[in-house]
């Protein structure tokens, strides 16, 4: 891609000398004539840098250059002050007024056309730079964005099962606990994260007379609620996002001794994060008040895990359980 060069001299000798320097380099020449043109054209067509005339009729290069560098839209383009002043007042002055290099005039055609590349260099650089810079800022936007989207599904989702408000909230918090302790770190926990926020997405798919029964559900019930993991997978998969988050959703009700739902997966089939979630799911569903019964004591329910080791839950992942929860 050429770099954009404008050039700024009231004289038409001056644009033509520099026309005929730089036109077999490569770059897309842009003329103007004074100050008040040279400011639109920089603020119409952001050149990648500017070769600036000091004396000029109406408005000096000093003033152009300052002028210029206060405007935030064109403030960052590089300038090059071209000037037959070589008295040291001069250079300061262009220093101040915000110029990145000066060439004497008359200039030399090679040292102009290296100091023009290397000063498009560095500016294509800078834009590197931004633009790397504004792409991160966009990802962590977009990051924001797809959590803030999880935890709204999450609650919609409690607000729907209104004998679990509050639950994926407390059982998330407690499975990051647990599976940092395991070792889990960086975007392993922020997957973990986001499958226990939506581990009971699939309960979209369950009917109310079924999801808020306030009596024992019969058998046929119980088997439309068994499916809810499985609707969880095929309603989330197909967002690419979330699929490294799926273990969760779909595993969450699988027993180590192979006698959970949907796939009847026992031992170390069951994915880690699902077994990690298992047991804090039973832990917040025993300790929890519901329609049917009262919370259980935190004893009657450690005790519970405890004689669930092995059975439903993993073993090593209850030993770590209960260090967790000393």
């Amino acid at each position: 891609m050429s770099s954009t060069v404008l050039i700024v001299d009231d004289e038409y000798s001056g644009r033509e000398t520099l026309q005929s320097v730089l036109e077999g380099e490569g770059y897309n020449l842009i003329m103007a004539e004074n100050g008040a043109q040279a400011i639109d054209k920089a603020k119409a067509y952001l050149p990648d840098v500017i070769l600036l005339d000091v004396m000029m009729p109406g408005m000096t290069g000093f003033e152009v250059c300052e002028r210029i560098r206060s405007d935030p839209q064109v403030a960052e383009i590089p300038i090059i002050l071209l000037t037959a002043l070589d008295d040291r007042e001069s250079l300061l002055t262009g220093l101040k007024s915000g110029a990145d290099d000066f060439i004497s005039k008359p200039f030399d055609r090679f040292e102009l056309r290296a100091r023009l590349i290397g000063i498009t260099r560095l500016n294509r650089y800078h834009k590197l730079v931004d633009e790397r810079e504004k792409l991160q800022k966009a990802h962590h936007h977009l990051l924001d964005a797809y959590d803030a989207t999880i935890a709204g599904w999450s609650h919609a989702m409690d607000l729907r099962d209104r004998e679990t408000e509050g639950h994926s909230h407390r059982v998330t918090d407690l499975t990051l606990k647990l599976a940092q302790a395991y070792g889990f770190s960086g975007q392993d926990l922020a997957h973990i994260r986001h499958g226990a926020l939506l581990h009971d997405m699939g309960k979209l798919g369950i009917p109310d007379s079924i999801l808020q029964k306030p009596n024992t559900l019969t058998d046929e019930e119980w088997d439309t609620m068994r499916k809810h993991p499985q609707f969880a997978y095929d309603m989330l998969y197909p967002i690419e996002y979330l699929r490294a988050a799926l273990d969760i959703p779909l595993c969450h009700h699988e027993k180590w001794d192979g006698t959970g739902y949907p796939h009847r997966l026992k031992g170390e089939e069951i994915p880690l994060a699902a077994r990690i979630f298992a047991i804090v799911d039973v832990w917040d569903a025993l300790t929890s008040d519901r329609p049917y019964r009262p919370a259980w004591s935190k004893e009657a329910a450690l005790d519970f895990i405890r004689e669930q080791s092995g059975n439903h839950f993993d073993p090593k992942v209850v030993d770590l359980f209960f260090k967790v929860m000393e």
